[in-house]
Protein backbone atom coordinates (compact mmCIF):
# COMPACT_ATOMS: atom_id res chain seq x y z
CA UNK A 1 0.00 0.00 0.00
CA UNK A 2 1.12 3.53 -0.80
CA UNK A 3 0.06 6.66 1.01
CA UNK A 4 -0.84 10.14 -0.22
CA UNK A 5 -0.19 12.67 2.53
CA UNK A 6 -1.94 15.43 0.54
CA UNK A 7 -5.39 14.08 1.43
CA UNK A 8 -7.27 15.74 4.27
CA UNK A 9 -8.90 13.76 7.05
CA UNK A 10 -12.52 14.50 5.97
CA UNK A 11 -15.42 14.21 6.21
CA UNK A 12 -15.83 15.16 2.58
CA UNK A 13 -18.58 16.28 0.27
CA UNK A 14 -18.65 13.54 -2.35
CA UNK A 15 -20.69 13.32 -5.54
CA UNK A 16 -21.27 9.88 -7.06
CA UNK A 17 -22.04 9.72 -10.78
CA UNK A 18 -24.11 6.64 -11.65
CA UNK A 19 -26.51 4.57 -9.55
CA UNK A 20 -25.80 1.03 -10.68
CA UNK A 21 -24.37 -1.54 -8.30
CA UNK A 22 -20.94 0.15 -8.34
CA UNK A 23 -22.25 3.63 -7.60
CA UNK A 24 -24.64 2.45 -4.89
CA UNK A 25 -21.91 0.56 -3.04
CA UNK A 26 -19.68 3.65 -3.24
CA UNK A 27 -22.46 5.84 -1.88
CA UNK A 28 -23.41 3.49 0.92
CA UNK A 29 -19.86 2.85 2.07
CA UNK A 30 -18.89 6.53 2.06
CA UNK A 31 -22.13 7.72 3.70
CA UNK A 32 -21.78 5.17 6.49
CA UNK A 33 -18.27 6.47 7.13
CA UNK A 34 -19.63 9.93 7.77
CA UNK A 35 -19.07 11.62 4.42
CA UNK A 36 -21.70 13.86 2.83
CA UNK A 37 -22.80 11.97 -0.27
CA UNK A 38 -25.03 12.85 -3.20
CA UNK A 39 -25.74 10.40 -6.04
CA UNK A 40 -26.69 11.71 -9.48
CA UNK A 41 -28.19 9.37 -12.08
CA UNK A 42 -29.31 10.38 -15.55
CA UNK A 43 -32.20 7.90 -15.78
CA UNK A 44 -35.47 9.06 -14.21
CA UNK A 45 -36.31 5.52 -13.09
CA UNK A 46 -33.89 3.56 -10.91
CA UNK A 47 -31.64 1.21 -12.91
CA UNK A 48 -33.35 1.94 -16.24
CA UNK A 49 -30.04 2.63 -18.02
CA UNK A 50 -27.73 0.49 -15.87
CA UNK A 51 -26.21 -2.82 -16.94
CA UNK A 52 -26.47 -4.09 -13.35
CA UNK A 53 -30.02 -5.55 -13.67
CA UNK A 54 -28.80 -7.78 -16.50
CA UNK A 55 -26.18 -9.49 -14.34
CA UNK A 56 -26.29 -13.12 -13.35
CA UNK A 57 -25.05 -11.98 -9.92
CA UNK A 58 -22.99 -15.06 -9.19
CA UNK A 59 -20.37 -14.24 -6.58
CA UNK A 60 -17.91 -16.84 -7.81
CA UNK A 61 -14.28 -15.80 -7.34
CA UNK A 62 -13.03 -19.39 -7.34
CA UNK A 63 -14.73 -20.31 -10.60
CA UNK A 64 -13.47 -17.08 -12.15
CA UNK A 65 -9.89 -18.27 -11.56
CA UNK A 66 -10.28 -20.37 -14.70
CA UNK A 67 -9.98 -17.23 -16.85
CA UNK A 68 -9.28 -14.27 -14.54
CA UNK A 69 -6.15 -13.09 -12.76
CA UNK A 70 -5.49 -13.72 -9.08
CA UNK A 71 -6.40 -10.14 -8.12
CA UNK A 72 -10.03 -10.93 -9.03
CA UNK A 73 -10.02 -13.83 -6.57
CA UNK A 74 -8.45 -11.80 -3.79
CA UNK A 75 -10.83 -8.88 -4.20
CA UNK A 76 -13.79 -11.16 -4.81
CA UNK A 77 -13.38 -13.13 -1.58
CA UNK A 78 -13.45 -9.83 0.30
CA UNK A 79 -16.45 -8.77 -1.76
CA UNK A 80 -18.43 -11.80 -0.59
CA UNK A 81 -17.61 -10.94 3.04
CA UNK A 82 -18.94 -7.42 2.55
CA UNK A 83 -22.17 -8.69 0.96
CA UNK A 84 -22.59 -11.10 3.87
CA UNK A 85 -22.33 -8.26 6.33
CA UNK A 86 -24.95 -6.20 4.52
CA UNK A 87 -27.50 -8.13 2.52
CA UNK A 88 -29.85 -10.68 4.12
CA UNK A 89 -30.90 -12.00 0.70
CA UNK A 90 -27.45 -13.40 -0.09
CA UNK A 91 -27.46 -17.17 -0.72
CA UNK A 92 -24.26 -18.83 0.48
CA UNK A 93 -24.91 -22.24 -1.06
CA UNK A 94 -21.74 -22.56 -3.11
CA UNK A 95 -21.73 -23.39 -6.82
CA UNK A 96 -21.46 -26.51 -8.96
CA UNK A 97 -19.59 -27.11 -12.21
CA UNK A 98 -20.44 -30.04 -14.50
CA UNK A 99 -19.65 -31.25 -18.01
CA UNK A 100 -21.13 -33.99 -20.22
CA UNK A 101 -19.16 -37.25 -20.13
CA UNK A 102 -17.76 -36.61 -23.62
CA UNK A 103 -16.32 -33.29 -22.36
CA UNK A 104 -14.77 -34.64 -19.14
CA UNK A 105 -11.43 -33.11 -20.10
CA UNK A 106 -13.00 -29.66 -19.76
CA UNK A 107 -13.98 -30.44 -16.18
CA UNK A 108 -10.51 -31.79 -15.40
CA UNK A 109 -8.93 -28.65 -16.82
CA UNK A 110 -11.31 -26.41 -14.87
CA UNK A 111 -10.30 -28.20 -11.67
CA UNK A 112 -6.60 -27.65 -12.43
CA UNK A 113 -7.12 -23.96 -13.16
CA UNK A 114 -9.05 -23.19 -9.96
CA UNK A 115 -8.75 -23.64 -6.21
CA UNK A 116 -11.16 -24.60 -3.48
CA UNK A 117 -13.12 -27.28 -5.33
CA UNK A 118 -14.38 -30.56 -3.93
CA UNK A 119 -14.71 -33.35 -6.51
CA UNK A 120 -18.09 -35.01 -6.12
CA UNK A 121 -18.96 -38.53 -7.16
CA UNK A 122 -22.46 -39.46 -8.33
CA UNK A 123 -23.74 -40.19 -4.82
CA UNK A 124 -22.47 -36.89 -3.43
CA UNK A 125 -23.86 -34.99 -6.42
CA UNK A 126 -27.27 -36.58 -5.96
CA UNK A 127 -27.31 -35.44 -2.34
CA UNK A 128 -26.29 -31.91 -3.28
CA UNK A 129 -28.31 -31.33 -6.49
CA UNK A 130 -30.61 -34.29 -7.21
CA UNK A 131 -31.69 -32.93 -10.60
CA UNK A 132 -28.14 -33.29 -11.95
CA UNK A 133 -27.49 -36.86 -10.82
CA UNK A 134 -29.27 -38.69 -13.68
CA UNK A 135 -27.08 -36.98 -16.31
CA UNK A 136 -23.74 -36.35 -14.60
CA UNK A 137 -21.63 -38.78 -12.60
CA UNK A 138 -19.15 -36.24 -11.25
CA UNK A 139 -18.96 -32.50 -10.53
CA UNK A 140 -16.90 -29.79 -8.89
CA UNK A 141 -18.34 -28.06 -5.84
CA UNK A 142 -17.08 -24.64 -4.67
CA UNK A 143 -18.56 -24.28 -1.20
CA UNK A 144 -17.47 -20.69 -0.45
CA UNK A 145 -19.26 -19.04 -3.39
CA UNK A 146 -22.60 -17.24 -3.33
CA UNK A 147 -25.34 -15.73 -5.48
CA UNK A 148 -28.21 -13.26 -5.29
CA UNK A 149 -31.10 -11.84 -7.28
CA UNK A 150 -29.71 -8.62 -8.81
CA UNK A 151 -33.07 -6.81 -8.96
CA UNK A 152 -33.84 -7.38 -5.30
CA UNK A 153 -30.27 -6.56 -4.28
CA UNK A 154 -30.24 -3.27 -6.21
CA UNK A 155 -33.51 -2.16 -4.63
CA UNK A 156 -32.13 -3.06 -1.21
CA UNK A 157 -28.95 -1.09 -1.86
CA UNK A 158 -30.85 1.98 -3.02
CA UNK A 159 -32.97 1.95 0.13
CA UNK A 160 -29.88 1.51 2.31
CA UNK A 161 -28.14 4.43 0.58
CA UNK A 162 -31.07 6.70 1.37
CA UNK A 163 -31.30 5.39 4.93
CA UNK A 164 -27.61 6.17 5.41
CA UNK A 165 -28.35 9.83 4.70
CA UNK A 166 -27.10 10.09 1.12
CA UNK A 167 -29.15 12.17 -1.32
CA UNK A 168 -30.17 10.49 -4.58
CA UNK A 169 -31.09 12.63 -7.59
CA UNK A 170 -32.61 10.77 -10.53
CA UNK A 171 -33.11 12.17 -14.00
CA UNK A 172 -30.04 14.40 -14.01
CA UNK A 173 -26.43 14.21 -15.11
CA UNK A 174 -25.47 17.54 -13.56
CA UNK A 175 -22.79 17.12 -10.92
CA UNK A 176 -23.45 19.44 -7.97
CA UNK A 177 -20.94 22.20 -7.34
CA UNK A 178 -18.76 22.30 -4.27
CA UNK A 179 -17.90 18.61 -4.04
CA UNK A 180 -14.49 17.77 -2.63
CA UNK A 181 -14.41 14.62 -4.74
CA UNK A 182 -16.38 13.22 -7.65
CA UNK A 183 -16.55 9.43 -7.96
CA UNK A 184 -17.48 8.42 -11.50
CA UNK A 185 -19.25 5.03 -11.66
CA UNK A 186 -21.04 5.47 -14.99
CA UNK A 187 -19.63 2.41 -16.72
CA UNK A 188 -19.70 2.92 -20.47
CA UNK A 189 -21.07 6.41 -19.88
CA UNK A 190 -17.49 7.42 -19.10
CA UNK A 191 -16.11 6.44 -22.51
CA UNK A 192 -15.77 10.11 -23.44
CA UNK A 193 -13.19 10.41 -20.67
CA UNK A 194 -11.82 6.86 -20.77
CA UNK A 195 -11.42 6.03 -24.47
CA UNK A 196 -9.84 2.60 -23.88
CA UNK A 197 -13.01 1.45 -22.14
CA UNK A 198 -15.00 -1.03 -24.23
CA UNK A 199 -18.34 -2.76 -23.95
CA UNK A 200 -18.82 -6.53 -23.67
CA UNK A 201 -22.34 -7.71 -24.40
CA UNK A 202 -23.90 -10.37 -22.20
CA UNK A 203 -27.23 -12.03 -23.01
CA UNK A 204 -29.56 -13.75 -20.62
CA UNK A 205 -32.89 -15.54 -20.48
CA UNK A 206 -35.11 -15.65 -17.39
CA UNK A 207 -37.49 -18.60 -17.14
CA UNK A 208 -40.20 -19.87 -14.83
CA UNK A 209 -39.82 -23.61 -14.30
CA UNK A 210 -42.19 -25.17 -11.73
CA UNK A 211 -40.79 -28.64 -12.32
CA UNK A 212 -37.11 -27.73 -11.97
CA UNK A 213 -35.30 -27.35 -8.66
CA UNK A 214 -31.75 -26.15 -8.05
CA UNK A 215 -30.38 -24.65 -4.83
CA UNK A 216 -27.21 -23.07 -6.21
CA UNK A 217 -25.67 -21.81 -9.45
CA UNK A 218 -24.62 -24.47 -11.92
CA UNK A 219 -22.04 -24.01 -14.67
CA UNK A 220 -22.20 -26.36 -17.63
CA UNK A 221 -18.89 -26.61 -19.47
CA UNK A 222 -19.15 -27.03 -23.22
CA UNK A 223 -16.61 -26.43 -26.03
CA UNK A 224 -19.01 -24.16 -27.97
CA UNK A 225 -21.70 -22.78 -25.67
CA UNK A 226 -21.05 -23.00 -21.95
CA UNK A 227 -23.96 -22.12 -19.71
CA UNK A 228 -24.50 -20.85 -16.23
CA UNK A 229 -27.79 -21.20 -14.40
CA UNK A 230 -28.65 -19.12 -11.35
CA UNK A 231 -31.69 -19.82 -9.14
CA UNK A 232 -33.56 -16.61 -8.36
CA UNK A 233 -36.06 -17.97 -5.87
CA UNK A 234 -39.78 -18.16 -6.51
CA UNK A 235 -42.26 -15.83 -8.17
CA UNK A 236 -45.70 -14.84 -6.85
CA UNK A 237 -47.13 -18.19 -8.02
CA UNK A 238 -44.59 -20.18 -6.06
CA UNK A 239 -42.81 -21.38 -9.21
CA UNK A 240 -39.02 -21.46 -9.35
CA UNK A 241 -37.34 -18.76 -11.45
CA UNK A 242 -33.93 -19.17 -13.08
CA UNK A 243 -31.54 -16.99 -15.03
CA UNK A 244 -29.75 -18.64 -17.95
CA UNK A 245 -26.70 -16.93 -19.35
CA UNK A 246 -23.12 -17.12 -20.52
CA UNK A 247 -22.65 -15.18 -23.71
CA UNK A 248 -19.72 -12.77 -23.79
CA UNK A 249 -19.70 -10.90 -27.10
CA UNK A 250 -17.36 -8.08 -28.13
CA UNK A 251 -20.18 -5.71 -29.04
CA UNK A 252 -21.50 -2.57 -27.39
CA UNK A 253 -25.17 -2.72 -28.31
CA UNK A 254 -27.76 -3.87 -25.81
CA UNK A 255 -30.35 -4.92 -28.38
CA UNK A 256 -32.55 -8.03 -28.33
CA UNK A 257 -31.13 -11.50 -27.82
CA UNK A 258 -30.15 -13.16 -31.09
CA UNK A 259 -31.85 -16.34 -32.23
CA UNK A 260 -28.53 -18.17 -32.19
CA UNK A 261 -27.78 -17.22 -28.60
CA UNK A 262 -31.29 -18.12 -27.48
CA UNK A 263 -31.07 -21.55 -29.11
CA UNK A 264 -27.69 -22.26 -27.56
CA UNK A 265 -28.68 -21.14 -24.06
CA UNK A 266 -31.97 -23.03 -24.10
CA UNK A 267 -30.36 -26.16 -25.54
CA UNK A 268 -27.72 -26.11 -22.83
CA UNK A 269 -30.42 -25.71 -20.17
CA UNK A 270 -32.16 -28.77 -21.58
CA UNK A 271 -28.92 -30.72 -21.12
CA UNK A 272 -28.89 -29.81 -17.43
CA UNK A 273 -32.48 -30.89 -16.92
CA UNK A 274 -34.98 -31.90 -19.67
CA UNK A 275 -37.74 -30.45 -17.47
CA UNK A 276 -36.61 -27.05 -18.74
CA UNK A 277 -38.40 -28.01 -21.95
CA UNK A 278 -41.67 -27.06 -20.21
CA UNK A 279 -40.35 -23.84 -18.70
CA UNK A 280 -41.92 -20.50 -19.55
CA UNK A 281 -39.70 -17.73 -20.88
CA UNK A 282 -40.23 -14.54 -18.87
CA UNK A 283 -37.65 -12.23 -20.40
CA UNK A 284 -34.86 -12.25 -22.97
CA UNK A 285 -32.43 -9.38 -22.95
CA UNK A 286 -28.87 -8.16 -23.08
CA UNK A 287 -26.70 -5.78 -21.12
CA UNK A 288 -23.34 -4.27 -21.98
CA UNK A 289 -20.60 -4.47 -19.37
CA UNK A 290 -17.67 -2.02 -19.19
CA UNK A 291 -14.16 -3.43 -19.48
CA UNK A 292 -10.63 -2.21 -20.04
CA UNK A 293 -8.35 -4.06 -22.49
CA UNK A 294 -6.93 -6.32 -19.76
CA UNK A 295 -10.36 -6.91 -18.14
CA UNK A 296 -9.07 -5.65 -14.80
CA UNK A 297 -11.05 -3.27 -12.58
CA UNK A 298 -9.57 0.17 -12.16
CA UNK A 299 -9.69 3.06 -9.71
CA UNK A 300 -8.23 6.04 -11.56
CA UNK A 301 -7.53 9.19 -9.57
CA UNK A 302 -6.98 12.62 -11.10
CA UNK A 303 -7.22 15.92 -9.18
CA UNK A 304 -10.25 15.16 -7.07
CA UNK A 305 -11.93 13.07 -9.77
CA UNK A 306 -12.04 9.31 -9.20
CA UNK A 307 -13.11 6.77 -11.82
CA UNK A 308 -14.30 3.36 -10.62
CA UNK A 309 -14.77 1.33 -13.75
CA UNK A 310 -13.91 -1.74 -15.82
CA UNK A 311 -15.53 -4.31 -13.53
CA UNK A 312 -16.33 -6.45 -16.62
CA UNK A 313 -18.27 -9.59 -15.59
CA UNK A 314 -17.58 -9.01 -11.90
CA UNK A 315 -19.75 -6.02 -11.02
CA UNK A 316 -21.67 -7.54 -8.13
CA UNK A 317 -18.63 -9.44 -6.91
CA UNK A 318 -16.21 -6.50 -6.86
CA UNK A 319 -18.37 -3.42 -6.21
CA UNK A 320 -18.27 -3.76 -2.39
CA UNK A 321 -14.50 -4.02 -2.19
CA UNK A 322 -13.96 -1.27 -4.76
CA UNK A 323 -16.02 0.98 -2.48
CA UNK A 324 -13.93 -0.06 0.50
CA UNK A 325 -10.73 0.75 -1.40
CA UNK A 326 -11.97 4.20 -2.40
CA UNK A 327 -13.02 4.98 1.17
CA UNK A 328 -9.64 3.89 2.53
CA UNK A 329 -7.88 5.98 -0.09
CA UNK A 330 -9.84 9.12 0.79
CA UNK A 331 -9.29 8.65 4.51
CA UNK A 332 -5.67 7.45 4.62
CA UNK A 333 -4.21 7.80 1.13
CA UNK A 334 -3.85 4.03 0.81
CA UNK A 335 -3.84 2.50 -2.67
CA UNK A 336 -4.00 -1.05 -3.97
CA UNK A 337 -1.07 -1.53 -6.38
CA UNK A 338 -3.04 -3.67 -8.85
CA UNK A 339 -6.14 -1.49 -8.93
CA UNK A 340 -5.19 2.17 -8.55
CA UNK A 341 -3.84 4.29 -11.39
CA UNK A 342 -2.87 7.92 -10.89
CA UNK A 343 -2.07 8.66 -14.55
CA UNK A 344 -4.95 8.70 -17.04
CA UNK A 345 -2.50 7.82 -19.80
CA UNK A 346 -1.85 4.41 -18.17
CA UNK A 347 -5.45 3.29 -17.91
Amino acid sequence: MANNSNLMSGPYKIAIRGAGVTGLWQALTLARRGHHVIVVEQSAEPFADACSPWAGAMLAPRCEEESAESVITDLGLRGIQLWQGLYPGLSMNGSVVVAPARDRKLLDRFERMTQGASRLDSTQLEQLEPALAPRFDTALFYADEAHLDPGAALTFLLNEVRSAGAAVQLGTSETPEGADFIVDCRGLGAQDMLPTLRGVRGERIVVRAPDVSFERPVRLLHPRFPLYLVPWGQDETGANVFMLGATSIEREDGGPVTLRSALELLSAAYVLDPAFGEAEILTLGAGVRPAFPDNRPRIITSSGYIFVNGLYRHGFLLSPVMAELVAQHLETGATHPEVFIADLGKR
